[in-house]
């Protein structure tokens, strides 16, 4: 923690020292950002003999942004954690300082540039890469990014990552769960009130091959690769907006056969994805909408070589499918998939805005389960409703009070799912403060 604080300091110094002499444009942000949340059935029911769960947790974030006519950089240092959990006299921090980013960006010339580092990686409504902001620590990617920009209504990204434990001399197996490797093409094109985007992702994880070893007899690493790729259009005009997209999953995709965490196996992966919405202003003030998604998923009635769920592998998923988190964020990948229709509701006056989203969830596959006999039987697809509700308050542009109340009315189906009690109140409730001040901006020379 000291030698954090000493190299900081040095940063901080230098950066003074070498601003008026060489500076274009200089920011130095930050964020503080604790916010109370009481769970009583947050991302799974809660069982009969649980009590609710209250805690703090708090985001605090340094940013450091420079730029010139040749490149820029980035740098964001950030602490994660709850309240208490370190002690009034503790000497260090149980988190400590992370690098959220660190970054750089070369200029090739005026359509063409290279960012490499530590970044966020962000595309479309984030439903297959997004920075997942809801979450203290979020979420960033150690990845180098080549952008070719025609004009100011067209854009391509070109994204490749390699990942590794650490520097060997040796190749070394990959122990986490996590990709190794990706590349990708993003594409994003504006045409006046339509705009078309374009992924195609090749994702690679490791699995470690048990029947192939060495001739030491160690296990050999692999990597299985699968293919996601579709499009997304936007459509606004006016009081009103519309949005469609659409993916396909293929390729082969990392299993865990055995049960012990490690992914020793392949299978083959066909996933679909489809959703739309609609909004409609219908005053200055308040907007109503509708819309759908569809994830593709496996059947409970029986095993299936081939794996049908669709992964919305990086994207921010707490912002789709209820802000309870029952689905896809940090587990459900593998399941029956997800029919979600919901119905938005919003009200927006001077610095105040309001909130409602309804929820109707269904499986996408069939669910199967056991009587009190073992015998196999069907279960309803509807897996229940939520109804999401948030409050905020801005008290300047850079300070903000948010509050949030959730509630699940699920079916047995749901119990099914993820466990506990479906006959239980499940509900969850928050209050956060965002404050985003900004420390020092230089002016462009």
């Amino acid at each position: 923690m000291k030698k954090t604080r000493i190299i900081l300091s040095l940063f901080i110094i230098i950066y003074f020292g070498l601003l008026p002499a060489f500076s274009q444009v200089a920011e130095i942000t930050g964020q503080f950002r604790p916010r109370y949340e009481f769970r009583h059935g947050y991302k799974t029911l809660i069982p009969d003999d649980e009590e609710a769960a209250n805690f703090v947790s708090q985001r605090t974030r340094l940013n450091f942004k420079y730029s010139d006519n040749w490149f820029n950089v980035g740098l964001s240092l950030q602490n994660v954690g709850v309240w208490g959990e370190t002690g009034t006299l503790s000497s260090s921090d149980v988190n400590g300082t992370a690098l959220h980013e660190a970054w750089g960006e070369i200029f090739l010339g005026n359509k063409l540039s290279l960012k490499a580092g530590r970044q966020e990686i962000v595309y479309d409504d984030q439903r297959i890469f997004g920075n997942v902001d809801w979450a203290q620590q979020g979420r960033s990617h150690d990845a180098a990014i080549l952008t070719v920009k025609p004009n100011d209504m067209c854009r391509f990204d070109f994204g490749f990552a390699y990942n590794a434990n650490s520097e060997s001399n040796f190749k070394e197996f990959y122990s986490t769960t996590e990709y190794r490797t990706f590349q990708y093409l993003h594409w994003h094109r504006d045409m006046g009130d339509l705009s078309f985007s374009v992924l195609l992702l090749n994702n690679g994880l490791p699995w470690l091959e048990m029947t192939d070893t060495t001739d030491a007899g160690i296990p050999e690493e692999k990597i299985t690769y699968s293919q996601t790729f579709g499009t997304r259009i936007s459509y606004k005009k006016e009081k009103f907006s519309a949005n469609a997209a659409f993916y396909l999953q293929t390729g082969k995709i990392a299993a865990d056969s055995t049960g012990d965490g490690i992914m020793e196996s392949t299978r083959d992966l066909s996933g679909l994805y489809l959703a739309a919405d609609a909004i409609y202003k219908v005053t200055d003030n308040f907007s109503a909408g509708g819309g759908f998604e569809y994830l593709s998923g496996n059947s409970l009635k029986g095993p299936s070589e081939k794996d049908k769920a669709f992964k919305p592998l990086y994207g921010t998923n707490h912002k789709f499918n209820g802000w309870m988190d029952y689905f896809y964020v940090g587990s459900y990948m593998q399941s029956v998939g997800l029919l979600d229709i919901y119905i938005p509701l919003t009200y927006k006056k001077d610095k105040f805005s309001a909130s409602v989203i309804t929820h109707l969830f269904n499986s996408a596959g069939d669910l199967a389960g056991t009587d009190e006999n073992g015998n196999l039987v069907d279960f309803d697809k509807y897996l229940g409703t939520e109804v999401d509700v948030m409050l905020s308050f801005a008290i300047s542009p850079a300070a903000t009070i948010k509050a949030g109340y959730s509630q699940m009315f699920a079916t047995e189906s749901m119990e099914l799912l993820k466990g506990g009690n479906y006959e239980n109140t499940n509900n969850w409730g928050w209050v956060m403060i965002d404050l985003k001040p900004t420390f020092y901006k230089s002016e462009k020379k």
